[in-house]
């Protein structure tokens, strides 16, 4: 026997039958429990009933027993902690329990056991591990007996975990020198799914207040909290337009929870493109968020509109579409067209199409409503034409010097811009065919324009005239051994050639009229060469004179010859000038003896008769006084 610090309070010790068993002697169960709150006569009775169940052949050396009966006494003078740890599991899955963290394996372990409160607020026995043993052992008999197991560090493993598994779970472990309860609350959560939206409305009313729809998640643990979005921005109740109700109700079997949030909303025209989503907050997050709705928005007409479909601009011969729309919704879906005057209406669609327009059906067109003539939209359709006519056109033959008058007469819807060009190249204006030379002829093009339309027109002109030699001349080549012609030419169509001594051909070459021809030739004495050109107007010729080369000096030839050309020109200066001292001569001679002939014819009228001298002097005299 062996006397505690509380009066009336004995512990017998006896080792029958090589089983160990504690005696707790006191007065009473509630004396004893008033001395030594922290521990109740269950613990007592638990570790004497772990320890007298064990398998027969347990022994237990009376050193632990000693040991054991100290730690029983050092939970009595030293009560364990009151913190309450707090686990959250998840629902269907297994929940782990933790041991003091894992920090449950003391130095001369004996047992480790798990308890809970059940809901009457009584422990029940799980299952104990021994220290000695591989295997726990389940004493659970209630629908925990096939869901717990004790892990590695001790953890109690409690499979698909469910509402009824939030309680309190202690976990009791027993050594040779002390015994620690750790007590753990267990909560069940269970996350969200992405919330749906239910009893959706077929459409809203402008300015009217319509139960949008109810926003559902089922099968939560806590219950989710739920909020309305309207493009992505959270509506607030306001109890005039916008009225938001939520609701949780709880499953009786399960216990889980459904948040249901209701939704009335008093839309706007600009509602019709509006997104509207239902999100769901949650402990164990992240926001499920449901799937976006749109809602038709119903509202009058207020205003129609008429466009003209077509490509731009209009031109003859296109086909033009008039469509007229409304800003209610729904649309209507027929309308009166009033085509220049004349009123066409069209049933279950929008559209009036106008085939093969013409110039004359440029004009005012409108539509408007079938019960509102009043709304109405107009648009001016404008057809774009353009006519052009050239004169002339095609191939044009004229002759040398000949005038040619073109005329350019237009029409059309805009101001046309003319533009010539002469073969592929622009001109700044046509020119004036007054008398018209080779360079003249040529392809000329005329382009009439207006946005969206261009007209082209052309003529090519011809210009032909009896070839005439413009230059015959020579000149000795680089090497001194050749002289070379040039015979330059005018005529069209292009003159053939034609020289009167053989000699080499060299290039020739024939633009706007103006052909050129050269002849390489190494004369042998003195010659006169003519240049022959002809088309199928006729011909002409020129000649020149060509001193031969002579070998044993080939510069005194040319100078000779150019001497004689010299001369040539000095005798004909020198006549010209006789020929015309002559002429001057002759005239002067004819102007002198008309001059004498006339004097002779009036000698008479000159002299006068003695009388009328007479009378002269006397009126002399009497002027003089």
């Amino acid at each position: 026997t062996i006397s505690t610090a509380r009066p009336d309070s004995r512990l017998h010790l006896r080792a029958p039958h090589r089983t160990t068993r504690l005696i707790l002697s006191t007065r009473s169960t509630s004396d004893f429990s008033r001395y030594y709150p922290t521990t109740s006569d269950v613990h007592i009775s638990e570790i004497l009933f772990e320890l007298y169940r064990g398998e027969p052949g347990f022994s237990l050396r009376m050193q632990s027993v000693i040991y054991l009966f100290g730690a029983f006494i050092a939970v009595l003078v030293f009560p364990p902690g009151s913190c309450l740890q707090t686990v959250i599991g998840l629902y269907g899955e297994t929940i782990e329990v933790p041991c003091n963290n894992g920090n449950n394996k003391p130095d001369g372990l004996i047992f480790t056991k798990w308890k809970y409160v059940k809901d009457d607020g009584t422990n029940g026995d799980l299952l104990v591990k021994q220290a000695a043993k591989d295997q726990a052992t389940v004493s659970a008999t209630d629908g925990y007996k096939s869901r717990v197991s004790i892990a590695t560090n001790s953890s109690l493993l409690i499979a698909q975990g469910s509402l009824a598994d939030q309680r309190i779970f202690t976990c009791m472990v027993v050594s040779l020198t002390n015994l620690e309860e750790y007590s753990v609350e267990v909560k069940v959560y269970k996350k969200p799914s992405a919330p749906v939206i239910k009893n959706k409305a077929k459409e809203l009313e402008n300015g009217k207040l319509t139960q949008l729809g109810e926003c559902v998640v089922e099968s939560v643990n806590p219950a989710a909290y739920l909020i309305w979005m309207k493009n992505n921005q959270p509506l607030e109740n306001d109890d005039k337009t916008i009225i938001i109700t939520s609701t949780v109700t709880k499953d009786p079997v399960t216990g889980l929870s459904s948040t249901s949030s209701s939704l009335k909303y008093t839309a706007r025209k600009e509602d019709v493109t509006s997104q509207f989503t239902c999100t769901a907050k949650h402990e164990m997050g992240p926001d499920q968020v449901s799937a976006a709705e749109t809602f038709p928005i119903h509202y009058p007409t207020e205003k129609v509109n008429l466009q003209v479909i077509s490509q731009s601009p209009i031109r003859e011969g296109d086909n033009v579409t008039l469509k007229c729309q409304a800003d209610g919704n729904p649309p209507p879906t027929s309308f009166n067209f009033n085509i220049k005057g004349k009123k066409v209406t069209v049933t279950d669609k929008d559209v009036y199409t106008l085939t093969g327009v013409t110039r004359d059906d440029s004009g005012l067109y409108k539509c408007s409503l079938l019960d509102n003539d009043v709304m109405e939209s107009t648009q001016i359709v404008t057809v774009s034409f353009l006519d052009v006519s050239l004169t002339p056109t095609g191939k044009v033959l004229k002759k040398l010097g000949e005038n040619l008058v073109v005329s350019l007469e237009k029409n059309s819807s805009n101001e046309a811009k003319v533009t010539w060009t002469k073969d592929n190249r622009k001109l700044d204006k046509l020119p004036e065919f007054s008398q018209l030379s080779y360079n003249d002829a040529g392809l000329y093009v005329c382009d009439v324009s207006i946005e969206g339309i261009r007209r082209s027109l052309s003529f090519e002109l011809t210009v032909e005239g009896v070839p005439k030699i413009t230059s015959l001349t020579k000149h000795r080549s680089n090497d001194g051994k050749h002289k070379v012609l040039t015979c330059e030419a005018e005529g069209s169509p292009k003159p053939d050639v034609q020289w009167s001594v053989n000699g080499t051909n060299d290039e020739a070459s024939y633009v706007n009229g103006k052909a050129t021809y050269k002849l390489t030739v190494e004369p042998s004495k003195n010659l006169t060469v003519s240049c022959h050109v002809t088309n199928k107007l006729g011909y002409d010729t020129k000649e020149i004179s060509v001193f031969s080369l002579f070998k044993e000096d080939k510069h005194k030839p040319e100078k000779n010859e150019d001497g004689a050309e010299q001369a040539k020109v000095i005798v004909g200066v020198v006549v010209g000038l006789f020929l015309a001292a002559a002429l001057v001569g002759l005239i002067y001679w004819l102007y002198i003896k008309k001059t004498r002939q006339g004097s002779w014819k009036t000698g008479e009228k000159e002299t006068g008769t003695s009388e009328e001298s007479k009378k002269l002097e006397e009126n002399n005299h009497k002027a003089d006084v």
